[in-house]
């Protein structure tokens, strides 16, 4: 589960008076318009910096109308970096093993290479029992090899084995559940700060929330990151463990997202030693979780929407017509 990390520092604005949620309804046409538009662009064109230029625009318009009124709300009272205690992750997020957030989950993966070892081992050995004579002799050793080849693929190239591993992972009954909230938090969390969406996915392997690139205040990842831009950053990229701790007891999407916050932080401005990355990453899942549970009931809404294949309008409705 990971995010396509296309985001901008947006600057502090005054909100207006609210409008009616009927009004808003019919306001909201130019987003929907912008929205299809960069849809239907070609798939060379979508990755251009101009392809969201009309998401952005429209967005911040209907923000500045009032009619989006928690798009960038958190701005407004920006939340800053501090030392976080443990005692204090542990209570925002519900986990016995806090710790268990900066480490990737195996479980899918043990599960995987579990069913690969047994299937090829009990394959081999009924082609050994039931073929004839030499296709049989050989057929038991190729069939065998195949454990060895995907623990070579395992240890040189493990992305070829993605696919794989997500279908592995469908076997426990609350896969869907946490692809959910996962994305939903991402995108509700983006939402808050002022980020434009642009698209989002929770097909299998391909899981992910699109931020619109017209967003870009400059090529965050070609660049250094201050502070703020560092500190939001790390909000949205760890947002969907968050979403995963309002539900389970545990959390198996962070992978994607502890790569991600890494990457980020191998390009702060002020370098980060271990503890300060540790402490870093720690306050992101505390902030995000707080967020969301102000949010409690526009990230409701934004699950059952997107369980139901809301498109990204559907979901920013949902958003704003959830009750505070």
């Amino acid at each position: 589960m990971a995010m396509t990390w296309k985001i901008k520092t947006t600057s502090h604005r005054r909100w207006k008076v609210c409008r009616s949620s009927s009004r808003a309804d019919g306001s909201l046409k130019p987003l929907q318009e912008a929205l299809e538009a960069a849809q239907a662009l070609p798939p060379s064109q979508r990755s251009l910096p101009t392809s969201t230029a009309g998401i952005d625009a429209a967005m911040k318009a209907l923000a500045e109308d009032g009619v989006l009124q928690k798009w960038n709300l958190s701005m407004e009272n920006a939340p800053r970096r501090r030392s976080l205690f443990a005692r204090e992750l542990k209570q925002a997020t519900g986990l016995e093993d806090t710790s268990a957030i900066a480490r990737p989950s195996a479980r899918n993966d043990a599960v995987f290479l579990a069913g690969v070892v047994g299937g090829s081992s009990i394959a081999a050995v009924l082609a050994g029992a039931l073929l004839p004579g030499q296709i049989g002799f050989w057929g038991q050793y190729l069939i065998g090899g195949i454990s060895i080849a995907v623990l070579a693929i395992g240890s040189t190239a493990p992305g070829l084995l993605q696919a794989g591993i997500e279908r592995a992972g469908q076997i426990f009954p609350e896969y869907r559940e946490r692809v959910v909230r996962h994305e939903a938090a991402h995108f509700l969390i983006a939402y808050l700060l002022g980020v434009p969406i642009a698209a989002y996915s929770l097909e299998m392997g391909q899981q992910h929330v699109d931020l619109a690139q017209a967003a870009l205040q400059r090529q965050l990842l070609a660049g250094r990151l201050e502070d703020e831009e560092l500190d939001r950053l790390a909000l949205v990229a760890m947002a969907g463990v968050a979403g995963e701790c309002t539900k389970f007891q545990d959390v198996m999407g962070q992978t994607a997202d502890l790569i991600d916050l890494q990457r980020m932080m191998n390009r702060s401005d002020k370098k980060l030693s271990d503890s300060e990355q540790q402490n870093l990453t720690r306050w992101a899942v505390y902030q995000a979780c707080t967020m969301l549970k102000q949010n409690q009931n526009a990230y409701d809404a934004l699950v059952e929407t997107m369980k139901k294949g809301g498109s990204v309008y559907d979901c920013i409705k949902a958003i704003e017509d959830a009750k505070n």
